[in-house]
């Protein structure tokens, strides 16, 4: 018998690229996707998506959908009781495994793992240390299509946001972003590709810009790097909106 296990599915490149891998393995039965959802706007957390077009992801991947709801700026405990009761409850239909998208952040993982042993889940990483050029290109070649939905102003400009990744997107990105944005430069959402029974229909709607406050001690930037995967919170974002049609 497969272990089970939920997919944390931020809706992005990475996260498709890994579910795909997992998949093709057919090592799990996958009985969830699991989305960090911002309750206060009903969008995925850092994507900035609405919650519409995830459950249109799902639906066209054919997996249930668990939506996690927290508020706009948790702090490291509120996020980690919620992420604790929410596991707890998988634990106890059965549910074994944590995969995750992730690719070589080693103190994200190292989070992540030590949160999920004391819970008695064990993580799996599909893309784990694979070189991002190499996973960017593959993703591609496989015909994912994604756009992107955010970008840190730190590292890109509004040009970026709210287009769709491809050889001439992967050309204009700067030397010192990551071609994944695996530091959290840029975040994607994906709307076609081998997962998909049919694509996700949207329209391009507003790009706004958005800031948002440093948090006040050092150990809470932990909760930029495990919850939102960013550690620029002094920053401003663009976002670009996608309009379910």
């Amino acid at each position: 018998m497969k272990p089970k296990a939920i997919f944390n599915w931020s809706s992005g490149k990475d996260s498709a690229l890994a579910l795909y891998k997992i998949l093709q393995s057919n090592d799990y039965e996958i009985v969830s996707l699991l989305t960090s959802v911002n309750k206060q706007y009903n969008r995925i957390s850092m994507h900035g998506v609405r919650a519409e077009l995830l459950e249109q992801q799902a639906k066209s991947i054919g997996l249930s959908l668990h939506k996690m709801e927290i508020p706009e700026m948790p702090t490291m405990e509120i996020y980690e009781e919620v992420m604790r009761n929410t596991l707890t409850d998988f634990k106890n239909n059965g549910v074994t495994h944590s995969i995750f998208g992730d690719i070589f952040l080693e103190d994200l993982r190292k989070y992540r793992e030590e949160k999920l042993e004391n819970i008695g889940f064990t993580g799996v990483f599909p893309l784990w240390k694979r070189d991002t050029k190499e996973l960017i290109h593959e993703f591609l070649d496989l015909g994912f299509k994604t756009i992107v939905t955010c970008v840190n102003e730190r590292n890109l400009d509004k040009s970026f946001v709210g287009r769709v990744i491809d050889e001439q997107f992967i050309k204009d990105l700067p030397d010192k972003v990551d071609v994944c944005g695996e530091n959290g430069e840029f975040h994607t959402f994906t709307f076609d590709g081998p997962i998909f029974s049919k694509p996700i229909d949207f329209e391009i709607g507003e790009i706004v810009h958005r800031k948002y406050e440093r948090p006040k001690t050092d150990d809470s930037n932990e909760v930029c790097n495990s919850v939102t995967d960013d550690t620029a919170f002094d920053y401003g974002f663009w976002y670009c909106d996608l309009i379910p049609n």
